[in-house]
């Protein structure tokens, strides 16, 4: 089980040349939250890892997104990365952010998947996720809000078994760190190539989130995926994989 900063991690491809690419999960998730057509993607190396206190990576987790930001980047020196893609699902987005930000020179693009330059969170969320009682109803609200209606029911019924194993204390504090996180005002200042994704129908950041950043960020570039929630990169694996392809290409 590899590790490093404290942090487990995956790494497909070690041998490719491509610019390697860094997959970081959302809140409440893992690195299996990323599926086999990303985690290979070919002739690149992809790293993928478990934050503090999700998956193998030990607890704590984090209350703030720059916390979180400090362990990627501790992970990434004690591995002497060389610039890579680092790409991240909803608040993975936003650490991804924070990284390019306050650590330009390890950054050579970013994919930027259902996220924003800022994250609000539903009240119910988070009211939900801070009791013992409420967390389970909570968890099954948020995998509603965030697959697709015409997301196969076994995909769903996976994802909630999944975030159901992350300590409620642990996925209240991502839900809390997303929510006082806004770095809008800072954008135009991340001068690398972005990717920017959004499922069509995501309800959890909507597409006017990803409109901004485009919009904001100096070299982005939108990708809309239909038929895809919150969880593009489950439900739509192979059309991000491809985004991701072309785009790397042109890095």
């Amino acid at each position: 089980m590899p590790r490093a900063a404290g942090l487990h991690y995956r790494l497909s491809n070690p041998d490719a040349e491509g610019v390697p690419l860094v997959l970081i999960h959302g809140a409440g998730g893992n690195l299996w939250h990323w599926p086999p057509e990303i985690r290979h993607l070919p002739g690149h190396p992809v790293y993928a890892l478990d934050l503090p206190g999700h998956g193998d990576s030990p607890l704590p987790g984090r209350p703030r997104i720059a916390e979180y930001a400090e362990a990627v980047r501790a992970w990434m020196e004690a591995l002497d990365l060389p610039p890579v893609c680092l790409t991240g699902h909803s608040m993975g987005g936003a650490i991804t952010l924070e990284v390019a930000l306050t650590t330009p020179k390890v950054v050579r693009a970013l994919g930027l998947i259902g996220t924003g330059g800022r994250l609000g969170v539903s009240p119910k969320i988070l009211e939900g996720t801070a009791s013992p009682e409420t967390f389970p109803a909570t968890v099954e609200t948020i995998i509603r809000w965030a697959f697709h209606l015409d997301s196969p029911s076994g995909l769903k019924a996976l994802a909630q078994e999944r975030m159901m194993q992350v300590p409620a204390r642990v996925l209240h504090d991502d839900f809390v760190a997303c929510n006082v996180f806004d770095v809008r005002a800072a954008l135009t200042a991340v001068d690398v190539p972005a990717l920017v994704v959004c499922g069509a129908d995501d309800k959890m950041t909507p597409l006017k989130y990803s409109q901004f950043l485009a919009e904001s960020l100096p070299h982005a570039r939108l990708e809309v995926i239909p038929h895809a929630g919150h969880m593009v990169m489950l439900e739509q694996p192979q059309v991000l994989a491809n985004a991701l392809q072309a785009f790397l290409a042109e890095v």
